[in-house]
């Protein structure tokens, strides 16, 4: 039997850091081996063994993967949503190129499988809002979004063509208690977890009764690793598949988060996010993935906001 070989493109991100850890408690610290685009004395010790890699430089991916006989890649490697609406040529070389390239060496090392995260964005304001099919037809409202969609259809095209078996998720956004807030739309969570523990007062970019699904990062890091262990008989989507966990508004999480911190303030002032969260669908139809591999969240909105504040109080050192 083949000895596993995992490559993380992208470990020293959010989702690739968690996946790392993740993967390497279950398979061992040599049988995973983290890549990123920082320098390798840039990196904390507990991330190695470390190769420095960019996914758009195919020539150095391809010689890494080939060396180390890599038989599975999680490709996580991306600029963050708001990022790539200022910059579309490194949104689509970060979030395209660099895909078609893990693809094409996929094929050229025979690597067993890959993964590759798409998101929630590939919905557009056409799409229904509520239990929004895993089929329909995508017109989304951001580049970041037309990445992904473009990103789905290579991983589906590369399967039927080649037989790569690539797997794919659309994550909504993501709530972790371990790194601060990014700028992007499905953002403000963790933002009102850390105002609500260190200053009690926090002010939303998105308006009350904007409702979005969500997702706990430890339900994200167990998704990405059911769905890669699944036979591949029982894969039946090969764009990405839908992921139901919880859905919320802003209000409705400031209601739960008031109900451990009473004197919690929550004001709004929306900017330019609120028309990019209102072409996202309020939540996920996930039967496919309930049906195919098992999928069920353990984490809903209760479970969220008490890791949540339990952890960064903990973090912050406040009772």
């Amino acid at each position: 039997m083949e000895e596993k070989k995992i490559l993380v493109i992208g470990a020293c991100g959010h989702l690739g850091s968690e996946l790392l850890k993740a993967l390497r408690k279950k398979y061992g610290r040599e049988q995973v081996l983290a890549s990123d685009m920082l320098e390798a004395r840039l990196v904390r010790d507990h991330i190695h063994p470390y190769r420095q890699v960019d996914a758009r430089d195919k020539t150095r991916l391809l010689v890494l993967c080939r060396q180390e006989k890599v038989t599975e890649i999680y490709l996580l490697a991306a600029l963050l949503p708001i990022s790539e609406e200022t910059n579309k040529e490194q949104c689509w070389q970060s979030g395209v190129e660099g895909l078609l390239n893990v693809l094409d060496i996929g094929v050229a090392c025979s690597v067993k499988r890959v993964f590759w995260p798409s998101s929630i964005a590939v919905f557009g304001k056409d799409a229904p809002k509520l239990s929004s099919p895993q089929i329909n037809s995508s017109y989304p409202a951001t580049a970041y979004g037309v990445s992904k969609v473009a990103g789905e259809y290579w991983c589906r095209y590369y399967f039927e063509k080649y037989g790569l078996d690539v797997r794919s998720i659309r994550y909504p956004g993501l709530i972790s208690p371990q790194y601060p807030a990014g700028k992007g739309t499905t953002n403000y969570p963790v933002e009102m977890f850390h105002h609500a523990v260190s200053t009690k007062d926090y002010i939303c970019f998105l308006k009350p009764g904007t409702i979005l699904p969500m997702m706990y990062m430890a339900d994200a890091v167990r998704a990405a690793m059911e769905l890669m262990e699944a036979p591949a008989e029982r894969i039946t989507v090969r764009t990405a598949y839908n992921l139901d966990s919880m859905s919320f508004s802003p209000d409705q999480l400031g209601e739960k988060i008031s109900g451990h911190i009473d004197c919690f303030r929550l004001h709004y002032l929306p900017d330019f996010r609120q028309q990019i969260a209102e072409s996202f669908p309020s939540s996920l139809d996930g039967q496919r993935a309930r049906a195919d591999w098992g999928w069920a969240p353990k984490y809903g909105l209760n479970e969220t906001v008490e890791v949540m504040l339990t952890t960064l109080r903990k973090r912050l050192q406040i009772s």
